[in-house]
């Protein structure tokens, strides 16, 4: 295309400048080919004439279209050049706040010298899985790709780091090497994650340091291989370094520090562990303090320290081997110190007792005098002779620091090798990762043998990195089958065959080093002969001889030749190695055993020529060698990887501003300009037909629209762009020359505007006829009304003209006439009113001022009168509301306390009753022993004397409770004066109504208290039972000498039948014997059923009495019963030896044993007659107590009342109230804990009760077994009771059937909801039937096993669902029936009798909730990873509303599908998804509430995953896709009402993700703008709205970007909000859940077990 098309009016080009680099203009006028100047206008306003060079023609570089600026790529823009990039960085890193930009395969990152919220582990898990179009640029996105590609495609990748110091190259690569510790998984080794990260404090440590530029510099390049399995986990790392700055060890410029670990050490000094090294502070040391910078400002080197010893302990690096090493680098320190005395031009020497030097031969092992000495001596060898000579002060210097050099750099070297040791696995890597983290091209203003090698990398890199762009170009063309061109690109080889080829600068400075006399500057002569005019990237400076000139690919360097020989030499005095090689040192000695040994070869050589052999310094490797060999094995490995770059910057030191010239000359150093200049040299724009055809088709006409959008496309390019050279048709993409995309954009802005301006000018025309049109009409209504109105007007003026003449004729005569007459009566008139009108107005003055003064008499008094009325209104209103609102309060509390009163009495009622009823039967009881006791004549004698003695206590009782009585008569009068003075408030009926309502309440704990003393009444009950088992046990003899009589009747008339002669018939029936004997058999059954039911009776009492003597009644508590219930027992036993047959009563052994317990009774009384008068003596000293604090209590209650009757009668009477209401609360709490004790007793009494009445069925059960067996009676057949019968050991049959075996999806369907849960818990049932505790705690932990066994070996969601609602409907049987008030409140009075009798399984109920909560949780995490792949490509990517979204060109890194496949993701699928989900759980029978509880969760996850992704995704945060999200928010709000599920929480989930796409949508301009965002913004955080804000993209050119004031607008309405500085939304949080107890109305009768199950070896009962 012409130059005139693009460069028009309001066309943007860039202009060269010399303080910004570019600045922006545009033009005002067309240019046409030709012309000299461009007419320019800058940005301020400013008019410029650009001129043009005639003879080159060169036009200025065109601006890219607003809708271009701010990519994440830059090779999506247009545009490709210098401006254009150092512009879309400096929009992203200033207005956008992001410092990452793709370029093509490399990712830009600028350093913003600041703390970024962008590497949390939640924005690790966004980018996991990710592909690497699809997020905005980011480390971890590099990162992804690398691990991504090392899975897929097995093969090895590397990620290179490089950039400037303190461009933060060390901190990115620790966050790659962060990420794949994360998202991979350790395979079997401890840590190994923990151990790769350990080892980046411990590099920092020993290789960083403070520089000008960077405070944590690395002084060293690394390759880090994280070695992988073939599961793709992190297995172990291997570390390799190159090029340690040495020089740092005894020398640091102004500002500068040395390695980290020296500080560290002396800020750790006082420790204890530390002493015996003498260390102080860093300032003290020589090598510490030259930078005269020591501190870092936020960094704590002692606490830095305990980092660097931490990860030496997590690497396995003990705590021996780490002091060696702090020992090592203190003599370092003190090594520094050591201080060399000039004596003479070539002598000096060291003092012997020189401190420094003594404590560092100490530390390193050596002999202080040999150190000494050949520090400042030398050894020289000859062909025949050895001599030793002395050194210059300066020389020794220079040795001193050549030696701490050497040693720190051996035992960086030994560190080094430790951690690939602990780093290193014994399984077998299957593929690796590889970080390089290497210093950048390096330019300064003096440059020396460090810079050169660095720059000689960078060089190696750099051609590297060309290859690797221009292969992906060729292998891109070539898979789009394109024609394409060998594209031109800098080659950098020559400059590399002058550092490394033969004869080239490393060559000759080898050479240089090996002469005996070599020098600097005989090296630099040799450098000008040889290579100055051989090789045009060689060059020599004008005013120098001691320097030369390459010309890197960056730029051209100038290097001093003065320390590169020394450097590459690297020598270090070997009599002082010798001597350290002797240390008893063991670590010293490690670090120098791998020196280098004379080998044969020299030696040979040496004979045969007669000289000695070469020494170990002769064949010791350069410096320069040995870094060009490890170099080129780092080439080699690069090769063999698929790289990864990542180039570094710092650009400004914060994120508000950027220097422009030194940003253009870091890209330039770093090739991004370079890559940018390949990319511009093919096409670089590269779009799919579809995508091309969605963005252009509004330049082609609705006929030109073909089915074939290929076809489509290519008719449409041939006639918009007539050049087609300038793109390229592929298989599936359209490639674009550099340009073309703006001239196409340019195109359809221009179309659209067009299209804009025509729909605006017939909108227009038609607003402006119907304007035109309606105003006519108005006009032409308005002209008719406005003329008859002015015809009859007229009319009627005439009329009025006519009439008004005859009236003037007669007015005027009469008006002259009655004018003369009112003048005369006027002028008396007048008179006589102004007379009288001085007189009123005097008088009414005289009556104004009395009025006046009344007046105000009255009107202050009734205003002083008011006033006081309502004061005193208000006082008496305070007053009552007051005092109501107190009375309220002490009423509610005096309800509180007698409703729980009033509760507690009629939980009672039933127990009076039985007390009552067992008082009765007492009575009789003792009527009947009165009618025997007048037989007992013997034992009355033996008992008399104990009479006595309970006479006398009786006594005693009875004078204890006159004592009482007395008391009591006190507390009647006491109440008795009480309502003395309540009956003097008659006259307020609220006072009146409190009274009564007290005396109600004393009136119901004057009955608790009778209740309480009839309870206390029980205690003697037990002696009753010993009673009643007396007298059970006389009816059991009596009953079985009966039954035998019986037995004999029935067997005399068994043998009457039988003998019979066998001639004669039966008796008919009717006949005399046959009624006979039916009558017989009658009375006979009638009395055996008779005495069964007495037999029954006799064995629960029975059992009873058997349980109570081994369980409750000890000797002790029998000690304590009442004198009166002995005497029965000695009276009963009394009666029953007179009463009983001698004989009868001997069988079986009966009466030895009744003396026996006689003589036992006879001790035990005597006992309880010590325990009795003891007991006696305890109640009288709490009855003196009692008495004592009734008196205390009676003078406290006199005081009070004669403090009351000082006070006011009202104040007297609250203060009454308040004692009154004080003592009785405290009553009713102790009355309340006592009758919760009393209930608990009652229900632990009630559970012990059904465990008897257990006991004695089975008893009663096995003795009518034996009754069946001889009378051979059918049994009747009875109803299921729910239990399930199995044996011993079946549990795993069971469980194995039931859990482990059984699939859901069959169940679900065909049975009952809940049918194994049923089943396990009928079988529990019949494990509690039958009383067995090892059952029931088997069969239960059997249970929880196997779920958990299923849950754990799947992760499928049916699975999970399933047992959830299982095992919920386990914990629901298990309350239901447990017998608890609170849970059988639902139940059917079927399902109470299936409760729970002789287990209490609270615990296992605490068990199964949280078995539940484990269960729902595995839910939640099955749902997430079925949804997490279809939300993003659902709720963002997808375009549901077809037309609204807009594409936007995109760079290499095209965007992929979160899902591949060919059919979309759409909102349906994850609806469709959603409705399984609950489906399933609604088939499964899960509760209702966890259901709800578990869509609330889903869309929770639904927006937690959106919003984050759309916080990372700069593309997406548009106007276009707000609207996209809301109606995908709107159907999923549909889904829920469909689903009766809006009150579950999930809409209140979804708000985040609701107000962000509004705040896509809302306007942002003004300030009201910004304060509605604030008040709309309320589930987002601060982070958040600035970040969708920052990240606003506009998809057409006729949306606004947001300003950055607008931005700081809002951080300043936000900046009080008290939240979380988090960025993203948790996608892990899950909410915590509740398992509310839903009652089953399912009966366990009737439950049928399906024969599918196998579990026919269960047996229903």
């Amino acid at each position: 295309m012409a130059a005139s098309e693009l460069y028009s009016k309001y066309a943007r080009v860039w202009l060269p400048d010399a303080e910004e680099v570019w600045k922006s203009a545009e033009l005002i006028k067309d240019y046409t080919p030709g012309d000299l100047t461009l007419s320019l206008q800058l940005e301020d306003g400013t008019t410029v004439e650009h001129k043009i060079d005639p003879r080159t023609n060169n036009l200025p570089p065109l601006r890219n279209p607003n809708i271009l600026v701010g990519e994440n790529d830059l090779t999506a823009l247009s545009y490709l050049h210098e401006p254009a990039v150092l512009h879309n960085l400096r929009v992203r890193f200033i207005d956008s706040k992001l410092i990452y930009t793709y370029c093509g395969i490399v990712l830009v990152a600028i350093n913003p010298y600041e703390s970024l919220p962008i590497y949390d582990t939640d924005i690790i898990n966004a980018y996991s899985g990710q592909n690497m179009g699809d997020m905005d640029p980011h480390i971890f996105a590099v990162a992804e790709e690398a691990y991504k590609q090392m899975a897929r495609n097995e093969r090895n990748q590397s990620i290179i780091v490089s950039g400037e110091s303190g461009a933060g190259k060390t901190v990115s690569a620790k966050y790659a090497m962060r990420y794949f510790a994360t998202v991979s998984c350790s395979s079997g080794e401890s840590n190994v994650e923990e151990r790769v990260l350990a080892s980046s404090p411990i590099m920092e440590a020993i290789g960083n340091a403070k520089t000008t530029r960077n405070d944590n510099s690395s002084r060293f390049g690394k390759y880090i291989a994280i070695g992988f399995d073939k599961k793709h986990c992190i297995i172990g790392a291997d570390m390799r370094t190159y090029l340690l700055e040495k020089s740092r060890v005894v020398y640091q410029a102004h500002g500068e520090r040395n390695y980290h670990i020296f500080y560290q050490l002396c800020a750790s000094s006082h420790l204890p562990e530390f002493k015996a090294f003498k260390l102080g502070c860093a300032d003290d040391f020589h090598c510490t303090n030259q930078g005269q910078s020591p501190v870092i400002d936020g960094v704590d080197d002692a606490k830095e320290m305990c980092n660097t010893r931490r990860a030496f302990s997590l690497l396995g690096i003990g705590e021996s081997d780490q002091m060696e090493i702090y020992q090592i680098l203190s003599a370092i320190l003190h090594l520094s110190n050591v201080e060399v005395k000039d004596h003479s031009a070539d002598r000096c020497s060291i003092s012997p007792d020189n401190s420094h030097l003594i404590v560092f031969c100490e530390l390193m092992g050596v002999p202080c005098e040999e150190m000494a000495h050949w520090l400042c001596h030398k050894k020289l060898k000859t062909t025949t002779e050895t001599y030793v000579k002395s050194v210059s002060k300066m020389n020794a210097v220079y040795g001193r620091d050549a030696l701490a050099k050497h040693i720190y750099a051996r035992l960086f070297s030994w560190i080094v090798g430790r951690i690939n040791h602990a780093l290193k696995s014994a399984v077998k890597q299957h593929s690796f990762i590889g970080v390089l983290d290497i210093y950048g091209f390096e330019t300064f203003d003096v440059n020396s043998f460090e810079q050169f090698c660095i720059n000689y990398a960078n060089e190696k890199l750099q051609q590297q990195f060309n290859l690797h762009v221009f292969k992906l170009e060729q292998e891109e063309y070539m898979k789009e089958e394109i024609p394409w061109t060998l594209i031109d690109f800098y080659d950098n080889q020559p400059c590399i065959n002058l550092i490394e080829a033969k004869l080239g600068i490393l060559d000759l400075l080898d050479e240089e080093c090996k002469m005996p006399k070599g020098s600097d500057d005989t090296w630099a002569q040799k450098l000008y002969n040889t290579l100055l005019k051989q090789n045009a990237h060689f060059d020599k400076p004008r005013l120098s001889n001691r320097a030369f000139i390459i010309h890197h690919f960056a730029d051209k360097v100038e290097y001093q030749c003065e320390g590169f020989l020394e450097k590459n030499k690297d020598t270090v005095n070997e009599e002082q190695i010798n001597v350290l090689k002797h240390s008893k040192f063991d670590l010293l000695l490690k670090l120098f055993e791998d020196d280098e040994k004379p080998t044969g070869s020299p030696s040979k050589r040496s004979s045969g020529t007669g000289r000695a052999g070469p020494s170990q310094r002769d064949n010791k490797k350069t410096v320069g060698l040995q870094f060009r060999q490890s170099l080129h094995l780092l080439m080699d490995t690069l090769n063999a990887t698929t790289p990864h770059y990542v180039r570094f910057f710092h650009f400004s030191l914060c994120l508000i501003h950027l220097d422009p010239v030194r940003a253009v000359q870091q890209l330039r150093a770093c090739g991004i300009l370079e890559t940018i200049r390949i990319s511009a040299a093919g096409f670089p724009s590269r779009w799919t037909y579809q995508e091309f055809f969605s963005r252009y088709r509004v330049l082609m006409k609705q006929k030109d629209a073909l089915p074939d959008r290929k076809q489509t496309c290519k008719n449409l390019l041939e006639k918009l762009i007539k050049d087609q050279e300038k793109y390229q048709f592929g298989k599936n993409k359209i490639f674009f020359r550099a340009g073309q995309v703006a001239y196409l954009e340019k195109l359809r802005s221009d179309k659209l505007r067009m299209a804009c301006v025509r729909i605006q000018k017939t909108i227009r025309c038609w607003l402006a006829r119907k304007k035109y049109l309606r105003m006519k009409e108005s006009a032409i209504t308005i002209q008719k009304h406005v003329r008859g109105h002015q015809a009859r007007r007229y009319v009627e003026f005439m009329r009025q003209t006519r009439a008004a003449v005859i009236i003037q004729r007669n007015v005027r005569m009469w008006a002259r006439r009655r004018r003369y007459q009112q003048q005369r009566s006027a002028a008396l008139t007048i008179q006589c009113f102004w007379r009288a009108y001085l007189a009123r107005k005097q008088y009414y003055k005289l009556m104004y001022e009395q009025k006046a003064v009344v007046i105000q008499r009255w009107v202050k008094g009734w205003l002083v009168k008011r006033h006081y009325r309502r004061i005193l209104a208000a006082v008496i209103l305070l007053q009552s509301c007051v005092r109501r609102m107190r009375a309220r309060k002490e009423l509610k509390k005096l309800k509180v306390d007698a409703r729980s009163v009033e509760h507690f009495k009629k939980l009672n009622v039933g127990m009076e009753n039985k007390i009552m009823q067992l008082q009765h039967k007492l009575i009789e009881q003792v009527s009947i022993v009165e009618v025997w006791m007048s037989r007992k004549t013997a034992i009355n004698k033996y008992v008399s004397s104990h009479n006595q003695v309970v006479d006398e206590l009786n006594m005693k009782n009875t004078s204890l409770n006159n004592n009482i009585d007395e008391l009591n008569k006190q507390i009647v009068e006491q109440a008795q004066q009480l309502t003395e003075i309540k009956t003097n408030v008659d006259n307020t009926k609220q006072l009146e109504k409190d009274l009564t309502e007290e005396r109600s309440r004393y009136q119901t704990l004057l009955s608790e208290h009778l209740h309480l003393e009839e309870r206390h009444h029980d205690k003697h009950l037990w002696m009753f039972d010993l009673f009643m088992f007396l007298i059970v046990l006389m009816q059991r003899h009596e009953l079985e000498s009966e039954n035998k009589k019986l037995k004999q009747d029935l067997n005399e008339l068994r043998k009457s039948l039988t003998t019979e002669s066998t001639d004669l018939m039966p008796p008919a029936p009717g006949s005399m014997p046959y009624d006979v004997l039916m009558e017989q058999l009658t009375s006979s059954n009638e009395e055996l059923e008779m005495r069964k039911e007495e037999v029954l009776l006799l064995r629960s009492h029975m059992v009873r009495q058997e349980a109570l003597k081994h369980r409750t009644y000890k000797k002790s508590e029998i000690l304590r019963c009442e004198p009166e219930t002995c005497m029965y027992h000695l009276h009963f036993l009394t009666f029953l030896l007179r009463s009983t047959d001698i004989h009868t009563l001997n069988e079986d052994g009966e009466l030895w044993l009744a003396y026996e317990g006689l003589k036992e009774t006879n001790r035990l009384l005597e006992c309880q007659m010590q325990e009795q008068d003891r007991v006696h003596s305890d109640k009288c000293r709490t009855l003196v107590e009692e008495v004592k604090k009734l008196k205390g209590e009676k003078e406290q209650q006199q005081k009070l009342l004669a403090q009351s009757l000082l006070l006011p009668e009202d104040a007297r009477i609250e203060a009454s109230l308040n004692h009154e209401i004080t003592r009785l609360t405290k009553e009713n709490l102790e009355l309340m804990e006592q009758g919760e004790k009393q209930d608990k007793t009652i229900r632990k009494l009630k559970k012990q009760l059904k465990l008897y009445m257990k006991k004695v069925e089975d008893f009663e059960g096995n003795h009518m077994d034996c009754w069946h067996l001889a009378v051979n009676i059918t049994r009747k057949e009875k109803e299921y009771r729910g239990m399930l019968e199995y044996r011993e050991g079946d549990e795993s049959w069971l469980l194995k059937n039931l859990v482990t075996d059984l699939k859901p999806r069959g169940v679900a369907v065909s049975f009952t909801p809940g049918l194994p849960a049923y089943i396990i818990f009928m079988c529990l049932r019949y494990a509690d039937n039958v009383n067995d505790d090892q059952r029931v705690s088997s069969l239960l932990n059997a249970t929880i096993s196997s779920i958990k066994g299923v849950i754990k070996v799947g992760n499928d969601f049916e699975v999970v669902s399933f047992w959830l609602a299982n095992t919920c409907r386990i914990l629901h049987c298990l309350k239901q029936y447990s017998g608890d008030e609170v849970f059988m409140m639902h139940n059917t009075p079927k399902q109470n009798e299936h409760c729970l009798a002789n287990f209490e399984l609270s615990e296992y109920q605490q068990v199964f909730g949280d078995l539940a909560i484990q269960i729902y949780r595995q839910l939640i995490k099955c749902m997430e990873d079925i949804l997490q792949p279809l939300i993003v490509a659902s709720m963002l990517e997808h375009e549901t509303i077809q037309g609204v979204l807009g594409s936007k060109p995109t760079g290499l890194r095209k965007k992929s599908p979160s899902i591949t496949g060919e059919e979309a993701v759409t909102v349906e699928v994850l609806l469709q998804r959603l409705s399984l989900f609950h489906s399933t759980m609604s088939q499964h029978g899960l509760d209702a509430d966890l259901i709800k509880q578990a869509v609330k969760q889903q869309f929770y996850i639904i927006c937690a995953v959106t919003l984050n992704h759309l916080l990372l995704r700069k593309e997406m945060c548009s106007w276009s896709k707000g609207l996209q999200i809301r109606y995908n928010v709107w159907q999923l709000e549909e889904w829920l009402t469909e689903r009766e599920l809006t009150d579950c929480g999930a809409k209140e989930a979804l708000e985040p993700l609701i107000q962000a796409a509004q705040l896509l949508q809302i306007k942002k301009k003004t300030e009201a703008d910004a304060r509605a965002i604030c008040t709309m913004s309320t589930a987002l955080t601060t982070s958040q709205i600035l970040k969708v804000l920052t990240l606003y993209t506009p998809v057409i050119e006729f949306e606004e970007r947001v300003t950055t004031g607008f931005i700081e607008t809002i951080k300043n309405l936000l900046k009080d909000r008290g939240e979380s500085a988090a960025l993203m939304m948790d996608t892990k949080k899950i909410f915590s859940v509740t398992v509310p107890f839903t009652p089953s109305s399912v009966a366990l009768e009737t439950i049928q077990i399906p024969a599918s199950l196998k579990l026919s070896f269960l047996t229903r009962i």
